[in-house]
């Protein structure tokens, strides 16, 4: 991490321990106040205090049009915040292009990304089938940005695979604020190549011509990164783990025996049917790695493609 500039990620700050939620009080996300905090610059948003909302406060609802709601009062029928609300997220989302992610609390008329209750103008429930207008306004502003949920993060693999996004975003941010040059493009994709193909080997293979034939730099960066970010969107499968760990099998051909050569394989044979964790196999290469210096593989993030001491592998079953 020691070659990358400070990790900002915008996050709703009851999720910090903040005592803003609408009662007065809070929706603390140990991951993020415990351990993200350690590496992660947070930046604050709080949608209802930035228009002016107390805390305590009255709460308010999606109404009306699934696609185009209001934000009104729960109980208030005269509360309306709108107008107010969706010029903030506006004004805000398009100005956040310099953090690279965003936790967001779920379930909320402004923050939540998806599942959020919407209401009829009578008052009666159409469903969780709503976005909140900020994260609406966000995601639009900011397509590429790695966005979650605070219940979602619950999830191990959808926690590992956040930090994964946000921490290979701000790689690709560092970049793009230096001079870009093929060669850095290049590079970019060769570090992030077994990354790819754990996650996505169609998308991978699609983005190798891409890097080949950058011409026009700008329009090929742009188009890149669409494609890595969609590539890297969900959490690797173990088929697609096993496909890269033999493609890695594959650098150390020269260097071990036989007797070693077999081994490997029958550890990531293992590991393919459940019989071996991934962090313990990424362990075992990692010695490989460190006792014959491969080049190739030496400066690959997919060994170590965020701060070791988050501890994202453990949990995977992966």
């Amino acid at each position: 991490m020691n070659e990358t500039p400070a990790v900002r990620v915008g996050i709703s700050p009851c999720l910090l321990g903040d005592h803003v939620h609408y009662d007065g009080g809070h929706k603390r996300l140990p991951f993020a106040s415990d351990e993200l905090s350690r590496h992660f610059e947070f930046v604050k948003i709080c949608p209802e205090k930035a228009i002016g909302m107390g805390v305590p406060r009255p709460t308010i609802q999606l109404a009306g049009d699934p696609e185009n709601p209001r934000l009104v009062g729960s109980t208030d029928s005269n509360l309306e915040v709108t107008d107010k609300m969706t010029t903030f997220a506006r004004d805000t989302a398009t100005k956040l292009d310099y953090i690279s992610g965003h936790i967001l609390c779920a379930k909320s008329p402004t923050c939540g990304m998806a599942r959020v209750p919407v209401y009829s103008e009578s008052g009666i429930s159409l469903g969780k089938i709503g976005v909140g207008l900020f994260a609406k306004q966000l995601m639009a502003a900011q397509p590429l940005l790695p966005v979650e949920e605070n219940s979602r993060l619950i999830d191990v693999h959808l926690r590992e695979n956040f930090v994964l996004r946000v921490v290979a975003y701000l790689r690709w941010q560092a970049m793009m604020a230096e001079e870009l040059s093929a060669k850095r493009l290049q590079d970019f994709h060769r570090r992030h190549k077994f990354l790819l193909l754990a996650h996505n080997q169609p998308i991978c293979r699609e983005l190798g011509p891409i890097v080949a034939e950058a011409t026009d730099l700008n329009d090929h960066a742009d188009r890149y990164i669409k494609k890595f970010m969609a590539a890297i969107r969900h959490p690797a499968s173990v088929k697609n783990h096993t496909n890269a760990l033999m493609h890695i099998k594959g650098f150390f051909k020269d260097y071990l025996d036989a007797g070693d050569k077999a081994q490997l394989s029958s550890i990531i044979s293992n590991y393919s049917v459940g019989l071996l964790s991934l962090l313990a196999l990424l362990e075992i290469l990692g010695m490989f790695l460190k006792k014959y210096q491969v080049e190739y593989l030496l400066d690959q993030y997919y060994f170590m493609p965020y701060p070791y001491d988050l501890k994202l592998r453990i949990g995977l079953s992966l």
